[in-house]
Formats: C-alpha cells, sequence, structure tokens
C-alpha cells in the first residue's frame, strides 16, 4: 500500500492562486427601452434613493420611463443630459444607461402614457432632485476666483 503524502497549503500558495484565476466578470446591465417606445436621442439614467421616488414623480410635470431596484429609482433621460449638469449627491449618473454593478434589470414602475419617447425631461428632474435633496443648482452658486 503507497502512503500518500498531502503537502500544507500556505497563506502565500493560497494568496497566488486566487491571483491566478480571471475574476468572473458579468457583463454590465443596461435598462431597456419597452418594447413600443423610442428613444431617438439614446439613453442615460439618472438614479436616485428610492426614499426620493414618489416625491420626484409627484413634482415633475411630465415623467418618462422610471425603474426601481429597491434601493433606487432609475430615471431614463436623453443622452449627454450631465452636461453642464452637476447632479447632487446621492444621485448617479449611469451614461447609456449602463448599470455595471446589477444583477437583474430593475423592474419598471412607471411608463408614460402612449408609445411616445421614453425621458423624463432632465432639467425639471435635475430641479426637482435638488429640491428633495436640498441642494441648490449648480448655476445658483455664487461663483468663487
Amino acid at each position: 500500500m503507497a502512503v500518500t503524502r498531502l503537502r500544507a497549503l500556505s497563506i502565500d500558495t493560497l494568496t497566488g492562486l486566487a491571483r491566478r484565476r480571471p475574476p468572473l466578470r458579468v457583463p454590465p446591465l443596461r435598462l431597456t427601452v419597452p418594447s413600443g417606445m423610442s428613444a431617438p436621442l439614446g439613453c442615460d439614467a439618472v438614479a436616485v434613493p428610492a426614499a426620493y421616488g414618489q416625491q420626484l414623480l409627484a413634482r415633475l410635470p411630465r415623467a418618462g420611463c422610471v425603474y426601481g431596484d429597491g434601493a433606487h429609482w432609475w430615471w431614463l433621460v436623453p443622452s449627454d443630459s450631465d452636461v453642464a449638469m452637476e447632479w447632487p449627491a446621492p444621485v448617479q449618473y449611469a451614461t447609456g444607461a449602463v448599470m455595471p454593478d446589477m444583477c437583474a434589470e430593475p423592474g419598471l414602475i412607471h411608463r408614460p402614457d402612449g408609445t411616445s419617447v421614453v425621458y423624463t425631461p432632465p432639467i425639471p428632474l435635475y430641479l426637482a432632485v435638488c429640491q428633495v435633496t436640498g441642494a441648490r443648482p449648480a448655476w445658483s452658486r455664487p461663483v468663487t476666483a
């Protein structure tokens, strides 16, 4: 009968093994436009903590598609809606409506009537976000040298 010798692995060996394996990468998730609706200007998304969701929806004259994942509400806006706008904290801006840290697409909370455009107008959304978060719009702050 042959004797099998087991070799103890050190923490350095285990760390080295972990480094050799490529990390598992899940392709980033992108919010999808509901079927029958159009997004002619491309899509970005604005994520707001879910606690502000209902307040924002009530303050907007018109809302486009809004998605929710429990922690955030995601508002579809036209591409480049972050140009010349400093979205206040705790807002997250997602270019291309890509959410790299999510495993499953959020559910659709609000869909505009009809089959027209999916967007929430970004300036009214920005102003409403500033109101509910207590932030001042960037263009209303004093300029300093």
